[in-house]
């Protein structure tokens, strides 16, 4: 197995890291979090189900507490989007002026329109389809979305993200618990 392989089923390794790692899996998971949302490259990371994983091991383990994780994450993720934002906001001029046969600018000046009247959705709703969440915050500071705008969608969409995917896993586990 290599490295890439071990990212993109991490979720499958929790209780093995817990085990191994004991409270030091907060930090684990924080980076993990922060960097599929924070660099668009990242994309392949296992967000959704890492966090129903992470939920279920709360759920399940006498050293994870829900409420820590649930908090700790929403840090994460809405640091992951300020990045990605300013990130897009620094190179989003480098990249309109790209001449390039794979990146046509019509489609780069559409993105920006698009995100003048559903920015905020988009960033709100970006955070449940993978490879959106992490190019969204990218292409709100490319289009120069209002920074604001940008901040309030960020802050409630990664809260309902994260909250609701811990905390279906977090149901799930107890279920398990009570079954098993």
């Amino acid at each position: 197995m290599d490295f890439l392989d071990f990212l993109m089923s991490f979720e499958h390794y929790l209780p093995i890291l817990l085990q191994d790692y004991g409270v030091w899996i907060y930090a684990i998971l924080f980076l993990i979090i922060f960097a599929e949302t924070a660099f668009i490259f990242m994309f392949f990371l296992p967000g959704d189900s890492l966090l129903l994983a992470i939920g279920a091991l709360c759920a399940t383990s006498e050293t994870l507490q829900v409420s820590h994780m649930i908090g700790l994450l929403f840090i994460a993720a809405t640091l992951g989007y300020i990045v990605n934002y300013h990130i897009g906001k620094s190179l989003g001029c480098k990249v309109l002026n790209i001449k390039s046969r794979f990146i046509k600018q019509e489609y780069l000046y559409k993105t920006h329109d698009y995100f003048a009247r559903h920015g905020g959705k988009t960033i709100l709703l970006a955070r449940f389809i993978p490879f959106a969440r992490s190019f969204a915050p990218f292409a709100a500071g490319s289009s120069h979305m209002n920074y604001l705008l940008f901040l309030t969608y960020n802050l409630i969409g990664a809260f309902v993200w994260i909250a609701l995917l811990i905390g279906i896993g977090y149901g799930f586990g107890n279920t398990l618990k009570l079954f098993g």
